[in-house]
């Protein structure tokens, strides 16, 4: 059993989300669910081996950006794939963040932003941030040839 469960409170969505994220990540499954009525209280769900509990909670909570889930992508065909995906019906941001219809944010990050972002040249690191402050959906190639040109 995962030590640290993500807990997210939806208003009467959570079927629908967890349906939602299951199609987008690969290896989603229901886990178990808690039903009372036949409508869905709460349910344990799993997206690539991360396991989530959503509950049907009422309009009390409202998701907020003061948390966010991270997807950390390998390749350009990754982001844009969960950009697009995460994002259809919701919000898209600045850096690679956005709010999906449920109005749950997430960050779609490349794996190679902290490498890039950290360059010991400081020009490069500087080149490489100032760039990405001014996307929305992350392009790793922009990125590296900001680095490459400071």
């Amino acid at each position: 059993m995962q030590k640290i469960i993500t807990f997210l409170w939806f208003d009467n969505q959570a079927e629908e989300a967890i349906q939602h994220y299951s199609s987008i990540f690969k290896n989603g499954r229901v886990v178990n669910e808690l039903r009372q009525g036949g409508k869905l209280i709460t349910a344990t769900f799993e997206l690539d081996g991360q396991q989530f509990i959503a509950l049907n909670g009422g309009p009390n909570f409202k998701f907020s950006e003061a948390i966010s889930l991270l997807v950390n992508c390998e390749t350009q065909q990754e982001i844009d794939y969960f950009w697009e995906k995460l994002s259809d019906g919701g919000s898209k941001s600045q850096c690679g963040w956005l709010k999906d219809r449920f109005g749950l944010s997430w960050q779609v990050v490349p794996t190679a932003l902290g490498r890039l972002v950290t360059d010991p040249d400081p020009k490069k690191s500087k080149a490489v941030w100032d760039a990405l402050m001014k996307m929305s959906k992350i392009v790793i190639a922009d990125l590296q040839k900001a680095g490459d040109s400071a």
